[in-house]
């Protein structure tokens, strides 16, 4: 029995390379600040789905939020071995906290019909891990969470190992369900050559309009406004019949009740934003000697930092 895995990714900050720019006044990430990346935890929640599809059949579809930009993370997942990839994207999307992002995230999976949804346990942007376990609830399929090992699928009943912080357990439940993965869930497996060469040339609409002058021939500045459409379009469905038009769903295409999206639906408010700056203390060398362990052990075991 084959089965279709949905995986909600998202493009984050690279949090590894924050800078003084990296918050806005508002509270906001001031993502043009800062590298952006796969947010790492969903890269194991990918490859826990291609081991579904490697193992069962079906097929894996790759879901992201965000502006055009983000389609570099579904190109990436077409690299790695995804079926499909779908972008959402509006501006009357801008500013969503999770219970917004959830609320539009599970329209654009609810549209997809899957068996299993996947997700990173958190993004390393935010660490609220809220998205994936509020996606279920508006589903209104199971959850399971913190999974470190999927164990497998016997029809329709699905079992995972989970961590739970001291230990682990083993649970089981009935298809659909929904499930966040460790980053200790896997390897991800490498890029293919062969799939890159295929799907490196892979656009969405948006980033055709975005990148109209440097993709289509001719003195595109001059062009009136109908033949530039006109040549989108052309460019687009040139794409869509090489299989390289990566999908792109407004609010609308999903669905979606505007009052739950974007600043309207969220109701966090940044109170105050604090920045924290480490220096450097004083500091002590011990020469690389019996005597000189020994005193460093000495002043460690006075300090309370052990013994």
């Amino acid at each position: 029995m084959s089965y279709h895995c949905v995986v909600c990714a998202k493009q984050v900050p690279d949090t590894k390379n924050v800078t003084g720019e990296a918050m806005k006044e508002d509270g906001t990430v001031n993502r043009s600040a800062l590298p952006a990346i796969f947010n790492p935890e969903d890269l194991h929640a990918l490859e826990t789905a291609l081991q579904i599809r490697d193992a069962h059949g079906g097929s894996v579809t790759v879901i992201t939020m965000g502006p055009p930009t983000a389609c570099e993370i579904l190109r990436e997942s077409l690299y790695r071995g995804a079926d499909r990839g779908v972008l959402v994207t509006d501006r009357r999307a801008a500013a969503s906290d999770t219970l917004a992002t959830s609320y539009i995230l599970a329209c654009a999976v609810r549209k997809c019909a899957p068996d299993i949804v996947l997700c990173g346990r958190q993004a390393i942007d935010g660490d609220t891990a809220q998205v994936g376990p509020q996606m279920a609830e508006k589903l209104d399929v199971p959850l399971i969470t913190y999974v470190e090992q999927w164990l497998g699928i016997d029809d329709k009943t699905a079992r995972a190992r989970r961590n739970v912080g001291n230990g682990w357990e083993v649970v089981s439940c009935t298809l659909p369900v929904l499930v966040t993965v460790n980053e200790s869930a896997n390897t991800p497996r490498p890029r293919s050559a062969k799939r890159m060469m295929k799907y490196k040339k892979a656009r969405s609409r948006g980033e055709v309009e975005a990148l109209a002058k440097g993709l289509l021939e001719g003195d595109f500045d001059n062009y009136t406004a109908e033949l530039q459409a006109a040549e989108v379009e052309k460019y687009c469905t040139a794409l869509s019949e090489k299989g390289l038009l990566l999908e792109q769903w407004t609010l609308d295409d999903i669905d979606a009740d505007l009052s739950w999206c974007g600043m309207s639906g969220s109701p966090t408010k940044v109170h105050r934003i604090q920045s924290v700056v480490l220096s450097g203390g004083q500091y002590r060398q011990f020469p690389a000697t019996q005597d000189g362990v020994s005193e460093l052990v000495g002043e460690l075991v006075s300090e309370h930092t052990i013994g």
